[in-house]
């Protein structure tokens, strides 16, 4: 089920040539504890002007779009929230260009599922996204990367979240901090 889809999700968007990265619970089974998700959360390396060409390949793929007004919804939010009728499967489909973004576009691994080559985001840039989201489930997937994956750039991961500390006014470096304690 998450293979076919994923297949597909790369295949598109490498024919499209949008550069992407899963990220959030499929990157959590490559670098930590497997657990359950229900969906598929893709960040490309290209802002709501790409909209229309992801639109096209979302009904060429016959998915469903689940925002109402999408232009809108995207302008407002960054995301186009996606249904896979076949499966049930979620896909968010994340906008961002950001000067981060675009290093972690840089460092992703790719992995062979099916004909693709899916491009996964580097563990400690899932570290990153999973600090950020800051929910519970969130913590947790970031502490068991911490535990299954010795030798991190924990440098790299802390200067990030530094940064989005001094942007956003969150103390996003001080929750990484503990999190790394409780994982030694």
């Amino acid at each position: 089920m998450f293979t076919r889809l994923l297949e597909a999700i790369g295949l598109g968007l490498e024919e499209r040539r949008i550069p992407y990265m899963i990220i959030g619970g499929q990157a959590v089974l490559i670098y930590g504890e497997p657990r359950l998700t229900r969906d598929v959360d893709v960040t490309l390396g290209a802002g709501p002007e790409r909209l229309p060409e992801i639109l096209e390949f979302v009904r060429a793929s016959a998915w469903r779009v689940l925002a109402e007004a999408p232009s809108e919804f995207v302008q407002r939010t960054m995301v186009l929230p996606c249904l896979d009728p076949a499966s049930g499967l979620r896909i968010d489909f994340i906008f961002s260009n950001s000067a981060y973004e675009q290093q972690a576009m840089e460092r992703v691994r790719r992995l062979e599922i099916g004909k693709a080559a899916m491009r996964f985001a580097a563990p400690e840039d899932v570290i990153v996204h999973k600090v950020i989201a800051g929910r519970p489930r969130d913590l947790e997937d970031a502490r068991s990367i911490l535990l299954k994956n010795p030798g991190l750039d924990l440098a790299y991961v802390r200067r990030w979240l530094n940064e989005f500390d001094r942007s956003l006014g969150e103390r996003y470096l001080r929750k990484f901090d503990e999190l790394v304690k409780s994982a030694t």
